[in-house]
């Protein structure tokens, strides 16, 4: 396969999914992505990190590429540490990150992510719960990512997401920058 690559299997979901039943309404707080972003319109979403709104200066939201920790992303700190961790043994510079709830029977439209921002970075899914496997196409590859295991895949590429199944599909998304991009890229080899 050129646009799914399985990098681990053996990830315990189970200490997120506990943090995320731990806080009230933790779907309820963000209704930006499904809002705003129409192929994203049946997905919920947690923010985790975002971009950096005082980077905007004039360019679009797609090629903004310094990103920061929300604010609520305090009340998911085994989430961050996971994300900071993976960033660290990949020698990568971690950017945006969410946590995703598609619904059973809902979907994410076909899209391309396009931007600045998209082109340089990696993007990763975590599965934290899928019922029968979590469906998804990139460019002519179909996969389904089943819980606990956390892939890499081309978001460059046309793509799209089924929830088939009869429960909530929960996946931690997250992008990174290649270590060896980011001083090119950011001007430091830190996260923002």
């Amino acid at each position: 396969m050129k646009y799914f690559k399985r990098l681990k299997a053996d990830c315990d979901p189970t200490p997120f999914l506990t943090e995320i039943a731990s806080v009230k309404n933790a779907w309820d707080g963000s209704t930006g992505r499904q809002d705003k972003i129409p192929v994203q319109r049946e997905a919920k979403a947690i923010p985790l990190r975002g971009l950096r709104k005082s980077a905007i200066n004039g360019r679009a939201r797609r090629d903004v590429h310094e990103s920061r920790w929300t604010t609520g992303s305090q009340n998911y700190p085994l989430a961050c540490a996971f994300l900071e961790a993976f960033a660290r043994e990949q020698g990568s510079v971690l950017g945006r990150a969410k946590i995703v709830c598609l619904p059973a029977g809902k979907r994410v439209y076909p899209h391309i992510d396009r931007g600045e921002y998209y082109k340089v970075r990696d993007r990763y899914h975590f599965v934290l719960t899928s019922t029968h496997g979590s469906w998804m196409k990139a460019g002519d590859e179909e996969v389904r990512m089943q819980q606990g295991e956390l892939w890499w895949f081309d978001n460059n590429q046309l793509h799209e997401a089924n929830n088939d199944g009869d429960q909530d599909r929960i996946h931690m998304i997250f992008d990174m920058l290649p270590g060896h991009m980011a001083e090119g890229i950011l001007g430091t080899t830190q996260a923002a």
